[in-house]
């Protein structure tokens, strides 16, 4: 029995040793296999997978197009069944009921986003500059090119001198070039976040726009076009005082031409903005939006969703630094709300104009996610086309990518709209020339509060600007003690007590003196009581020395009368 046994054991251990020899020879052989295989086949595999990894990466579709024979996809169209803007301009252009096909060596996203930023292949043409001074106090650049320049490039450039004795709305420049009753249609344009006019796609469209014979001018946003800020307030992407006043002054300085708006990006999400608020009462003809983000908040999250969203996010942020430098660690709680109260997809239901919307599906910086379908189908006046392809603001269309297919369709869309009877004519809702803005303060341009050991914050702006938009002139019943003040704390408020006052003149007494220089500096500490406490107290001394005078004589008037009647009925007793 002992010896079957082990005869047993070692017919088992005689297996084990053949099987492990076998599994050792396996191995070997499969790595003299590999070895035999030529490296350029290694190399080959590799740059397959590589290629693979790119492909899905940065979401190329030229396999899909090679596949359809590069008739690119359809334009797919979202409108209210009942609306007249559809059935009259919308259906006549050919453009969006066409295909888009991107440029083959573009098909992708981000390679055409890319591609727009760092080459875009501009026309080549000048600006003709004019500066706006708006009613805060504020800076901006309107670049023009005229359709009846000719070849559009010999257009002189005007040097603007600051004036601090300018009112709002003045135009710093040498000569008024439209005539004020010149009837050719003006195209409004509205920069992306940290665009301005010298912007690869916004040149695409001036150029364009302006061949087709229309002026065109770029209201740059604060700050940018090489114009220095000169307020204590920015630009944000719910802030729509600034494309108000410009809009506001074309259509008062130019009553016979027609104005259209056009917004790009974060300028389409501030112009439709702008149209839910003003409702009938924008001069605005007919506007288009092209690659709004909509929802900022639901941006917000996308962008930082997947790594290549996260490479858009950064390159956002580098852009922004130069622009400026905000304390966000003082204010977290107030970004979403930020988002939410700036973003215009609850303001689509409020546009009284003709609107065209364009927008790509695959956005790398819009989603798809935030695109207000419900909204833009529930308006008569909204046209929404969305492409399967595009990139943000790219669309670029033909071998050599020389044109851009959402500038011809916007082109055709403002022409068609021109020629019909559908164009938006102003309603007067309000008093003529005057417009109180309603919305929060979360709506309103971040401006900067500089506190003792330097650090900058943002902080809202919540008074109400009292302004005449009708000539661009302030209240010429502002109060008039602020001036001083403002020189010596170095900063202007373009806020301005909102205040019932009569034509007639208070009468000359020092109560009512007292009263008014009371109500007066009350008016402006409240006014300053938002800013460090250095002006606070530069407030308050300028108060005591500005009223000493009259306080003085009021108390030398009252005390000199009660010592009197002291005296009198002294000497009286004795």
């Amino acid at each position: 029995m002992l010896a079957v046994l082990l005869s047993m054991s070692f017919s088992e251990e005689s297996s084990s040793s053949s099987s492990s020899s076998l599994n050792g020879d396996a191995y070997a052989l499969l790595f003299n296999a590999l070895r035999l295989i030529p490296i350029s086949h290694y190399l080959l595999a590799l740059s397959l997978l590589f290629v693979i990894v790119i492909y899905n990466f940065l979401e190329f579709h030229f396999v899909e197009d090679l596949f359809s024979g590069f008739r690119g996809s359809p334009v797919r169209l979202t409108f209210n069944s009942s609306s007249p803007i559809y059935d009259g301009v919308v259906s006549k252009c050919k453009i969006v009921h066409g295909r888009y096909l991107v440029t083959p060596w573009l098909s992708s996203p981000h390679i055409q986003t890319a591609f727009l930023h760092f080459f875009g292949r501009p026309p080549c043409f000048s600006y003709r500059r004019q500066l706006f001074r708006l009613s805060d106090g504020g800076m901006i650049a309107l670049d023009w090119l005229m359709g009846s320049t000719g070849n559009y490039t010999v257009i002189d450039k005007v040097l603007a001198i600051l004036d601090n004795s300018a009112g709002p709305g003045d135009f710093f420049h040498a000569n008024n070039f439209i005539s004020k009753d010149d009837t050719t249609p003006i195209a409004i344009v509205i920069p992306g976040l940290t665009s301005d006019s010298a912007a690869s796609y916004i040149r695409h469209l001036v150029f364009n726009t302006a061949k087709r014979g229309w002026n065109v001018v770029v209201s740059n946003h604060r700050g940018l076009g090489g114009v220095s800020i000169t307020s204590d307030c920015f630009y944000n992407a719910g802030w729509t005082e600034d494309a108000r006043e410009v809009i506001e002054y074309l259509h008062h300085e130019y009553p016979k031409a027609p104005l259209f708006a056009i917004g790009t990006s974060i300028g389409a999400n501030i112009l439709v903005k702008y149209l839910g608020e003003e409702g009938e009462k924008t001069p605005v003809a007919g506007a288009a939006a092209i690659c709004s983000p909509w929802d900022l908040l639901i941006g917000d999250r996308f962008i930082g969703r997947r790594l290549i969203q996260k490479i858009y996010d950064r390159a956002l942020t580098i852009g922004l630094q130069d622009y400026a430098q905000l304390n966000v660690m003082l204010f977290p709680q107030t970004v979403d709300t930020y988002y939410r109260n700036c973003s215009s997809s609850t303001y689509v239901g409020n546009v009284s104009i003709p609107l065209l919307c364009i927008s790509s599906l695959d956005d790398p910086v819009c989603t798809v996610e935030a695109i207000p379908l419900d909204e833009c189908r529930a308006n008569k006046n909204v046209v929404l086309a969305t492409t399967w392809h595009g990139g943000h603001l790219a669309f670029f269309e033909g071998i050599t990518a020389a044109g851009m297919w959402w500038v011809r369709a916007v082109n055709e869309y403002l022409g068609v709209l021109h020629s019909s009877p559908y164009m938006h004519v102003q309603k007067k809702v309000q008093e003529p020339g005057l417009h109180l803005s309603t919305e929060s303060s979360i709506d309103q341009g971040p401006y900067l509060n500089v506190s003792e050991d330097g650090m900058v914050a943002a902080v809202g702006n919540e008074q109400t600007r009292n302004s005449i938009v009708g000539d661009h002139q302030t209240n010429s019943e502002m109060v008039l003690d602020t001036e001083q003040d403002e020189q010596l704390t170095g900063a202007k408020s373009d806020a301005v007590p909102n205040t019932d006052r009569t034509c007639e003149p208070p009468a000359n007494t020092p109560d009512t003196e007292l009263r008014n220089l009371t109500a007066s500096v009350t008016s402006c500490w409240n006014q300053l009581s938002q800013r460090n406490k250095r002006s606070m107290w530069l407030l308050a001394y300028v108060a005591i020395i500005t009223t000493w005078p009259l306080v003085g004589s009021a108390l030398r008037f009252i005390f000199g009368k009660k010592r009197k009647n002291v005296l009198s009925a002294t000497l009286t007793k004795r």
